[in-house]
């Protein structure tokens, strides 16, 4: 196995685990997740971050409330996931506590990923629990999404947190250990692809539709995955779970399917920032915000000299200097009254103006698109 395809070698890697890997018939398979919390203690200790996307919370859930096998109506999954993930959420805690780490729960909508507001406040959420060293649990918030505002797996969504994260790996965990050429099961000619460098249309027509009772994905959404991932910057593994320590053994050379990267997670997010979004608004910053910006700090309120259009937090945003050329765009904090009102004056001041702790930057430098030109000096 190469360095690039260990574990180890990533920053922050984004784990997705299936319902029918951490339950069955209702419980918990707490040696199962002892286990795979380890493996992800051990990624840490090593100067890794890791975040963890769980189902199971409805599975879970029939157990918690003794609900029957088979198809479950809409309410009633929804009371399974509402009771289930307060023992998922628990279990979690507790395996992560034996260790000495906290856990801190997210629960994801739709919208929070889709919306540019909802995602900048979840984006910021994960970013301070990974500061204060704590382990994000991330799931879909089951107990009040409905078929039309839900993502329907959980390995979509975890291609979503993955981009939310700025993560460079995700991995799935799976029944299966990799995309063959065609369903193992179904055709015992089906050849094992350890590499995928793109996913073209062939590889997504190798993608056979699967699931057991407790799991909506199959091949087919973890292929849509990648193409979400690999998109933005991040590299995806395809590897079974089914044995204790999955993580430690696809570091020690587990069969795996790789699906590289098209480029880094913040070359990815630069680009769309910079060319995907149409900008709302302009802001005029002042010499020392300009200096601030190319030594590469966030824009301050404290910097901005004039705020002009109608924008929202989250939309994008022109930077311009004095004379009014263009400097470059980002992400606004604020919606543009509020930045009106705090333009000029010290973050300290935020709460007093606007009414509330809002955030000390107006545009952080995670959401600042600078232009070569005026990085080089040259424009």
């Amino acid at each position: 196995m190469t360095a690039d395809r260990r574990l180890k070698s990533f920053n922050r890697i984004v784990v997705k685990i299936g319902s029918a890997l951490l339950v069955g018939e209702g419980v918990l398979k707490r040696t199962w997740l002892d286990a795979m919390i380890s493996d992800i203690v051990h990624l840490s200790e090593a100067g890794a971050e890791v975040l963890i996307v769980s189902s199971g919370s409805i599975a879970l859930g029939r157990g918690v409330l003794g609900l029957p096998k088979g198809p479950l109506k809409l309410e009633e999954s929804q009371a399974a996931a509402a009771a289930g993930q307060i023992a998922l959420a628990q279990a979690y805690a507790d395996a992560l506590g034996a260790h000495g780490k906290k856990a801190g729960q997210i629960l994801l909508t739709l919208g929070d990923t889709e919306e540019r507001r909802r995602y900048l406040n979840a984006r910021a959420t994960i970013g301070t629990l990974l500061k204060m060293g704590a382990v994000p649990i991330i799931n879909e918030n089951d107990s009040v999404a409905t078929s039309e505002i839900r993502y329907g797996d959980n390995d979509r969504l975890a291609a979503r947190v993955a981009t939310m994260a700025s993560a460079d790996c995700l991995v799935l965990l799976s029944d299966i250990d990799g995309l063959y050429t065609a369903p193992p099961h179904q055709d015992p000619n089906a050849v094992f692809l350890p590499e995928v460098p793109r996913i073209t249309p062939e590889i997504e027509s190798m993608a056979g539709s699967a699931g057991s009772e407790l799991s909506r994905g199959g091949m087919k959404t973890k292929i849509d995955a990648g193409k979400i991932a690999t998109a933005a910057g991040t590299t995806m593994v395809i590897t079974s779970g089914k044995e204790l320590n999955p993580l430690k053994r696809l570091d020690e050379g587990a069969r795996g399917t790789w699906f590289s990267a098209l480029s880094s997670p913040a070359s990815a997010r630069k680009a769309w920032i910079g060319g995907h979004l149409e900008p709302r608004g302009e802001i005029m910053l002042d010499d020392g915000a300009l200096r601030a910006l190319k030594s590469g700090k966030s824009l301050l309120p404290a910097g901005v000299l004039s705020v002009s259009g109608s924008f929202s937090r989250g939309d994008a945003v022109v930077l311009v200097d004095p004379s009014g050329r263009t400097i470059g765009r980002g992400l606004i904090a604020y919606d543009n009254d509020e930045a009106r009102l705090i333009a000029g004056r010290n973050s300290r001041e935020i709460e007093a103006i606007v009414g509330y702790p809002g955030r000390a930057e107006m545009i952080h430098r995670d959401d600042l698109v600078l232009d070569d030109a005026f990085l080089n000096g040259t424009g």
